[in-house]
């Protein structure tokens, strides 16, 4: 895809309006920033942008995974799904997703995020509630569909919102906190699908009349699995009408800031950002855009974890079933397994932001996940509090990789269209991983799932490789720029020069 040939600049671009930027620069080189302002500041920006996004990712995540509760309750059995029905409601979610995360990303430029971000989280509540009345296996495949289509733009959206708020080294603990959401879904899935699962047969009379007489349905919602997605969806459709007013819009558009700390917050991150700055999309900021290896490597690097963090979700509930425990405690059994990998994924946001470092971090998560898949590779005669921790393994190393990843790529785009656009293209098409989680899991291979253990390793190493590539692909490159070997570019005209985002010379990568 490339740009228009004419300039077109952002209602909100990098910071906002090319001549707003310029008289920030100027002032900063004049008036130093307070510290004690500056703090107050964060302070104000972290209890507003990051609490209301986590929340609707929270929900956004659950209404994904939450198939996942309702199949051990019964769905598969109600719906007559068999063989490999129940990967194609799981898949068929990520086509729509994956394709229309980029436009998204486009669409939330030109309004207001708030707007966007809560209008299409309605209509995918409407959708949840939707999968809990289904009577047949093809209504539940289409709602699936839609569901796809309108959460595609939420985490791409909300990513990017975020990163329009924060320094480079102030980005990685907002956003794995941010990120918990998605795991935490996994703890509350579990807790939620346990209570609700208790309804069953609630609805029952009172349901059935209503239904025969309007839709000719029977017993439509007298079965627990259903509960699950009625009472979430229900709830999701709640938080996006009273978060209209939560959500926070651009920096520059900000209402919980005043004149002053906007002018500030600004002032900090047009210093952060330097000279990497991409204003104005045309026809050479788009090439620079889609030929930038970083973005590509990027996707691979995202895609190779986002296997592990889908087949968590989806399939850890069967696991543990399978195991040889009831559907209720299955539900219950997996909540530790998330709320453990909630803290290591915030201590590695911690640790990596104060030692301004990324690939250690992800080596280790790919190791540590690892592990766990080589215990349930070779499980056979393995205890079942073995293949217990196994899954305690694997879902802690992704979940200590994937948002690492987000930001790392992140930090490395100079420019406020290439990181629009970079952050939909990594989430987007790496998010094919989730396509892949959701077929390798082969039913008649249970409970050893040879080919979905396998497979995921080798994503995760496929990881593993790509951030080793990035690592030392960053490296290089600041050597070379050290040594002056891009300076050429400073012979360029300045408004190629000013637009280059991490193309300019100056600009240093964070490894």
């Amino acid at each position: 895809m490339s740009g228009p040939t004419h300039p077109t600049k952002l209602p909100i671009d990098e910071k906002h309006d090319v001549s707003q930027t310029e008289d920030v620069e100027k002032s900063t080189i004049d008036e130093a920033i307070d510290p004690i302002a500056e703090k107050k500041l964060l302070w104000k920006v972290d209890c507003h942008v990051v609490p209301p996004l986590l929340i609707l990712f929270l929900l956004a995540f659950l209404d994904r995974v939450n198939i996942g509760n309702a199949k051990i309750q019964g769905m598969t059995k109600e719906l007559h799904m068999v063989g490999q029905d129940y990967s194609i409601a799981l898949f068929i979610f990520f086509i729509p997703y994956i394709l229309l995360e980029v436009p998204s990303n486009i669409i939330i430029r030109k309004i207001a995020p708030s707007t966007w971000l809560c209008g299409i989280m309605f209509c995918w509540g409407v959708c949840t509630v939707g999968e809990g009345l289904v009577h047949n296996f093809g209504s539940l495949v289409a709602l699936r569909f839609l569901l796809g289509i309108f959460e595609a733009g939420l985490v791409p959206g909300a990513v990017y919102l975020i990163t329009m708020y924060y320094k480079r080294y102030e980005l990685q603990w907002r956003l794995s906190v941010f990120f918990c959401a998605s795991i935490l879904a996994g703890a509350f899935g579990g807790l939620f699908a346990y209570a609700l699962a208790h309804m069953d047969g609630i609805g029952g009379y009172a349901g059935n009349l209503l239904f025969n007489q309007t839709f000719h349905y029977k017993r439509l919602i007298s079965t627990g699995w259903r509960w699950i997605f009625i009472i979430e969806g229900l709830l999701t459709i709640l938080v996006a009408i009273t978060f209209k007013k939560i959500v926070v819009d651009w920096p520059e558009a900000a209402s919980f800031l005043t004149d002053e700390e906007r002018a500030l917050l600004l002032k900090r991150l047009a210093l952060d950002v330097g000279e990497g700055r991409m204003d104005i999309l045309n026809r050479r900021s788009a090439k620079r855009i889609f030929t930038d290896w970083k973005i590509w490597c990027g996707v691979f690097m995202y895609m190779g974890v986002v296997n592990t963090g889908y087949a968590t979700s989806f399939f850890i509930p069967t696991i543990i079933q399978e195991m040889g425990y009831t559907a209720a405690m299955s539900q219950v059994r997996s909540i530790p397994i998330f709320i453990v990998a909630a803290v290591a994924a915030l201590l590695v946001a911690w640790s990596t932001d104060r030692v301004k470092h990324r690939y250690a971090f992800t080596i280790a998560g790919v190791v540590v996940g690892g592990v766990g898949y080589v215990i349930l590779l070779n499980q056979r005669g393995v205890s079942v509090g073995v293949k217990y921790m196994a899954c305690f393994f694997i879902t802690t190393g992704g979940y200590m990789t994937q948002p690492v990843t987000w930001v790392w790529l992140n930090n490395n785009m100079g420019g406020h269209y290439k990181r629009a656009i970079a952050t939909a293209l990594q989430i987007g098409l790496g998010n094919a991983g989730g396509i892949v989680a959701s077929n390798v899991f082969i039913t008649n291979q249970a409970p050893f799932y040879r080919t979905g253990y396998g497979t995921s390793l080798a994503m995760l190493l496929m990881c593993g490789v790509m951030c080793t590539v990035f690592f030392f692909g960053l490296k290089a490159e600041n050597k070379k720029r050290g040594n002056g070997g891009r300076d050429y570019r400073f012979e360029r005209e300045r408004g190629e020069l000013e637009n280059m985002g991490d193309d300019h010379p100056d600009f240093r990568f964070t490894t």
